[in-house]
């Protein structure tokens, strides 16, 4: 079922494992492979760990690239171990399982009275999600030098935990969750033995680490109920089947140095000014968001229509930027979403626009330096997911923003834990209380907004990524010490 390049002479110290790795591959029309790095979190905080410890990353391979680069052996970099498992496997496991059942389950998004329906497919999917997670535990148990540290991460990889642990109980192994966790009530969507196997599965690590304590809590909520877990809520541990696993909070910040950088390069500045020139002497709402179901754009939308319904002294006064990038088009209600954006916007420009306005400025297509043009033009930036486990673009405008940006925020996103203080909160699904947080936003006096903002940009890279890599990689080794 995997195909994996050949071993590394060496077993590593501290090991990472995601369904992403650092490294992609294209296949160029002369067959020939092109490789690209990868950036973000992931790939500084392992950097960050220093080249005295040798260190490996378990990714699988994505593409028809990553697959042909792993059958040849043409990583070229030691340090990445890329398993080349079954196509079909993968999807099953990839987008029936992860994206389809346990993201929807930690995101609320169930059409309850039609959807799920646990069925003999589905079973199936369950079971190329145990054989996609035994790959992983099997490769990081290969690679793994005695008392070795692993990093696993997200719901992608929520069984091998425990697969792993069986395999190398010698071995320090942590689990990161970058998404919500579901109340118990809700996550008892799940299929009873299935609800218990994830659970069990990340408690096979020492330390669960989440974005917030909100969804720690709610993971620790579902263990008591589900397993009937011991729970200490005041130690942050959850003790089943003889081991005790603590709970650790460690929210992901942006990474303020890289984005004020990469934010003034001329790439930037181009498009910053293509943007100015649409906009005219315009305030701006400005959002960047996949088109992800729960990231809330189409009410996002709604509020802005319901604004220039009920307060006409926006009329050519204000322009919605709406940055929407395609996300899991593989998956029917995915383009479906998609089309729901595109189709609202339209309807917003014929309603309100003029020859000289277009209300809603909308882009479907990924593009990071005109996104990083629109933070700095931002004057107020809407993040409105009805849950999201954190969300980072809250955290990273207020940083970019020229003159300052006021921050209308969900009270259902991670972020908000950190940021609400100085944001204007809503309610994702009230459509007219988000109406009046714009109007609030977008009439905040200037020396108001750049405060805020400040404080906002503050909070917001008060652990930027590298600090919050080596920062689990720490708290594992002070348990270890603890014990």
């Amino acid at each position: 079922m995997v195909n994996a390049r050949p071993s590394p002479s060496h077993q590593a110290r501290i090991l990472l494992a995601s369904n992403r790795g650092p490294i992609s591959f294209t296949v160029e029309d002369d067959g020939t492979l092109t490789p690209r790095r990868g950036g973000g979190g992931l790939v500084s905080g392992l950097s960050a760990i220093g080249d005295d410890i040798e260190s490996v990353w378990v990714c699988a391979a994505l593409t028809e690239g990553d697959r042909a680069a792993t059958r040849q052996g043409k990583l070229g970099d030691p340090s990445v171990r890329m398993l080349d498992i079954d196509a079909g496997t993968f999807a099953r496991a990839y987008n029936g399982i992860a994206n389809s059942t346990l993201w929807f389950v930690h995101h609320l998004i169930y059409n309850t009275p039609t959807t799920p329906v646990f069925g003999a497919s589905f079973r199936r999917e369950w079971a190329s999600y145990e054989a996609y997670n035994t790959a992983f535990a099997e490769a990081l148990a290969e690679a793994a030098a005695p008392g070795a540290t692993v990093l696993v991460q997200d719901y992608h990889l929520s069984l091998t935990p425990r697969l792993l642990r069986k395999l190398r109980p010698d071995l320090r192994i942590g689990h990161f969750s970058h998404t919500p966790w579901a109340p118990p009530d809700y996550y008892r969507l799940l299929p009873d033995d299935i609800a218990r196997d994830v659970l069990v599965g990340i408690l096979g690590a020492d330390r669960a680490g989440f974005l917030t304590r909100r969804w720690a809590s709610a993971f620790a909520d579902c263990c008591e109920a589900v397993l009937g877990a011991e729970v200490d809520r005041a130690a942050m541990t959850v003790t089943h089947d003889g081991r005790t696993t603590r709970l650790g909070v460690h929210p992901l910040g942006a990474d303020g140095d890289f984005l004020r950088e990469r934010a003034h390069r001329p790439d930037v500045d181009s498009r910053l000014a293509a943007l100015r020139e649409a906009v005219g002497d315009r305030r701006t709402i400005v959002r960047v968001d996949r088109t992800e179901l729960s990231k809330n754009i189409v009410r996002g939308l709604h509020a802005y229509r319901h604004l220039l319904r009920t307060r006409p002294e926006w009329l050519d006064r204000v322009v919605h930027i709406a940055f929407a990038y395609p996300s899991r088009h593989d998956l029917p209600e995915y383009r479906e979403y998609t089309a729901s954006v595109l189709r609202t916007a339209v309807e917003i420009n014929d309603e309100f626009g003029t020859p000289t306005w277009q209300p809603v400025l909308l882009a479907v297509d990924d593009d990071f330096a005109r996104s990083l043009a629109a933070y700095r033009l931002a004057d107020v930036a809407l993040v409105n997911p009805i849950r999201d486990g954190m969300n980072l673009v809250a955290k990273e405008v207020p940083v970019v923003s020229d003159e300052g940006c006021a921050l209308v925020l969900s009270r259902e996103a991670g972020a908000f834990e950190e940021l609400g203080d100085d944001a204007v909160t809503v309610n994702p699904y009230d459509i007219i209380a988000t109406a009046e947080a714009l109007h609030t936003a977008l009439t905040m006096p200037a020396a108001e907004r750049a405060d805020r903002c400040k404080r906002l940009a503050a909070a917001g890279t008060a652990l930027p990524p590298s600090a919050w890599f080596l920062e689990q990689y720490q708290a594992l080794k002070d348990d270890q010490l603890q014990e």
